[in-house]
């Protein structure tokens, strides 16, 4: 079972939103919060392997609760849940630790095929804001090389996770096992000095790998 924490200040979306994901029998949504700070109080007692947070939320908001959980528990992903359709709030994600980033409105197959998707490793953006997003990243490209350090292997490896591939994915395309993906995947941000594999994706756009 995997098990979801669900963050959104309105009481009858949340139950929406518990219901679209548990139509998938092995998601169950096992902690539910109002706010980002309630939400971390969940994480200090109980362990998600996928936190799902609004991002305009009281007391705190969901942007800075994916930073406290991306920093304090670094195996539960991070996915946004939001009703704007901004690249601006899509890039705080990103730079929060998030994962993924998805519109309230998703159809429920659409969610959860994003939910699995963070879930394996991917990096999961609704269409839309993808779309908005990606050009600003592209237009911050940094003029210098790729780290000299970085070997050809690793460069492949560097060019699918800036695609939004999953270790899973990766591991087929490469023909190595998904376990020498995660290796060479902690190589490569240890190297570049990276916290996670959101920035080695924006690092990839920005350095035109991808």
């Amino acid at each position: 079972m995997i098990r979801i924490l669900l963050a959104e200040d309105q009481s009858l979306v949340r139950q929406g939103l518990k219901m679209m994901i548990e139509t998938d029998d092995t998601l169950r949504v096992t902690g539910e919060a109002v706010n980002g700070a309630e939400a971390i109080s969940l994480c200090e007692t109980a362990t998600f392997d996928l936190a799902l947070l609004d991002i305009r939320m009281p007391v705190m908001d969901g942007l800075t609760a994916a930073r406290t959980i991306n920093s304090r528990w670094p195996d539960t992903k991070v996915m946004m849940l939001t009703t704007f359709n901004d690249d601006e709030y899509a890039l705080e994600a990103l730079k929060s630790g998030a994962v993924g980033y998805m519109l309230k409105d998703a159809e429920p197959t659409e969610l959860i095929r994003a939910i699995r998707n963070c879930l394996a490793g991917g990096l999961q953006l609704e269409g839309l804001v993808a779309a908005k997003m990606m050009p600003k990243l592209i237009n911050q490209t940094i003029s210098h090389e790729i780290d000299p350090t970085i070997t050809p292997r690793e460069l492949d490896i560097v060019k699918r996770v800036g695609e939004g591939r999953s270790n899973k994915e990766i591991s087929e395309e490469l023909g190595l096992s998904v376990g020498t993906v995660k290796n060479h995947i902690s190589q490569i941000l240890d190297k570049l000095e990276l916290r996670d594999r959101t920035q080695l994706a924006i690092y990839a756009i920005r350095h035109n790998v991808v």
